[in-house]
């Protein structure tokens, strides 16, 4: 595999490279007017939306652009054909980039932040991939059921009292909780709380940090950033403490049922005989439950919004839903899938705002990226997901437009392979997709079949960015629909299987 950079105490990989070390006809593409020295192309640019800025130079720019900040000049690919190229594994491989790298102080080598080179990343991967089996799935979906239901409970004494939902804090507060029970056998008792857990605002922190890390320059970081690194210090404290106290609590137990840390602790390699050790099992859950639970978010976020814009692809995806669960009072595990345009609403979603929205590639050799720009081993590129999935030559002249008819089978088979990523792509593609698009139909369809999704219609779409994407001071109102007299009442299971810890401050 290609070595990655390490990083260093400023948050910076070492060894960083800009890009006109790696790429030598790097005058050939183009970059923003009116650059400056020193400072190069950052005057007039939005440091809280780094992302959208630079969607809109891309826009403008072309599918391949740089961009230059404080001396370091780095290039942005969004073009269909570039993608497809860089998605060549035998010539690409994924390159932990700033965004990514400056989480490795809280992450390390857990399967998101880890270097090619580095091993636990294959071993965790080869260890924990029959956590996402199909019979691992089955036995995660009882519990799915359990804690949407605990999401119902609190939408429903919301919409007694006369108020709106806070739908990316009860997105996230549902995400959460599923990934700890499933995955954990942990229980934070978010909805039983009036703000959010420690480890979400603890999360929530190093995830900003991370991403101002990217607006200010290397060398002065410690010095601009002295208060937000104190803070982020605490944040990734507060983050270890809650892991080493829900893997304290298991080892006492003896072990789970099987789920995601019984593997990271008993586990070996099926080949080797590998163990993962203490300090990367800590790495292993924190990664699992943050990006286990925020990208999720997001992306439930994102499709209530929709849901609640278009009311009439809400009205068709709910009779899909009771239609396809009829009278069943709880969907089994088979019937999530059948929900198919459900899932192409969700699929649309993630289209206009994949909520983990860049991913990078870098050169294994020297080469030459879709027959054009020479990049030599070690160059890299980022890809910017949001405008990959909005190309006009593949999505048309409306992509801008939302239409889950983009993805029924004609259409997906229609188009070229690697325009819609937005679980990254390759070998270090998101190990937990199925697990996260299981939820995510899950959740919709539930929150379909009980409600009626009303938005105000002054509200106007603000995209918040902390490396992940959240639509911003999104509320909903809700209407409590008349159910099937056998569903209506219908008694939720108040524990599925596994038993869940208590939660922790």
């Amino acid at each position: 595999m290609v070595e990655t950079t390490q990083t260093t105490g400023t948050g910076l990989p070492k060894g960083f490279r800009s890009a006109e070390q790696g790429w030598p006809e790097l005058h050939r593409i183009p970059h923003p007017p009116r650059r400056v020295p020193l400072l190069g192309d950052v005057l007039g640019t939005d440091r809280r939306r780094p992302l959208q800025d630079s969607m809109r130079y891309g826009r403008e720019l072309g599918p391949i652009f740089r961009r230059r900040a404080f001396g370091k000049e780095f290039v942005f690919t969004w073009g269909a054909s570039l993608v497809a190229d860089l998605a060549d594994e035998s010539r690409f491989a994924k390159h932990v980039g700033l965004g990514v790298a400056n989480l490795r102080p809280v992450a390390g080598d857990g399967l998101f932040t880890a270097y090619n080179h580095e091993p636990n990343w294959q071993l965790a991967h080869d260890v924990l991939a029959p956590g996402f089996s199909r019979e691992a799935m089955e036995g995660y979906h009882g519990m799915m059921l359990a804690v949407a239901g605990r999401l119902t409970d609190h939408w429903d004494r919301q919409l007694a009292a006369g108020r709106t939902v806070d739908v990316p804090g009860d997105m996230t507060r549902l995400t959460l909780e599923t990934i700890a029970r499933t995955g954990f056998g942990h229980d934070f008792g978010s909805f039983e709380r009036s703000r959010p857990h420690p480890f979400v605002t603890a999360m929530v922190g190093t995830l900003t940090y991370a991403q101002r890390l990217n607006s200010v320059p290397g060398p002065l970081a410690p010095l601009l950033l002295r208060t937000a690194a104190r803070r982020n210090a605490a944040d990734m404290a507060c983050l270890d403490r809650t892991v080493d106290e829900l893997v304290a609590a298991r080892r006492r137990s003896g072990g789970g049922e099987g789920d995601l840390l019984d593997r990271m602790l008993a586990t070996s390699h099926p080949v080797t005989g590998e163990h993962l050790s203490a300090e990367n099992v800590r790495k292993q859950v924190i990664t699992f439950l943050v990006a286990g639970h925020e990208t999720t978010s997001g992306a439930l976020s994102f499709a209530l919004y929709y849901l609640a814009r278009h009311p009439e692809i809400a009205a068709r995806a709910r009779a899909e839903v009771d239609r396809v669960w009829g009278g069943t009072p709880l969907p089994d595990y088979d019937r999530i899938a059948k929900l198919r345009y459900v899932r192409r609403v969700l699929d649309e979603s993630l289209r206009l705002w994949p909520t983990a929205p860049a991913f990078a590639r870098e050169a294994r050799q020297d080469t030459v990226l879709a027959g054009e720009h020479p990049m030599r081993r070690g160059a890299w590129t980022l890809v910017l997901t949001p405008l990959l999935h909005r190309e006009p030559q593949v999505w048309g002249e409306d992509a801008e437009r939302f239409d889950p008819e983009r993805f029924t089978a004609a259409a997906v088979r229609g188009r070229p392979p690697h325009t819609f990523k937005p679980f990254g792509t390759g070998v270090r593609a998101c190990i937990g997709r199925q697990f996260a698009l299981h939820e995510a139909t899950l959740v919709l369809g539930l929150l379909l079949r009980r409600y009626e999704l009303r938005i105000d219609p002054g509200y106007r779409l603000s995209v918040a960015e902390r490396l992940t994407l959240m639509p911003e001071g999104l509320r909903l109102r809700l209407e409590r629909r008349t159910a099937p007299p056998d569903t209506a009442d219908a008694k939720r299971p108040e524990e599925a299987r596994g038993t869940a810890r208590p939660a922790t401050a």
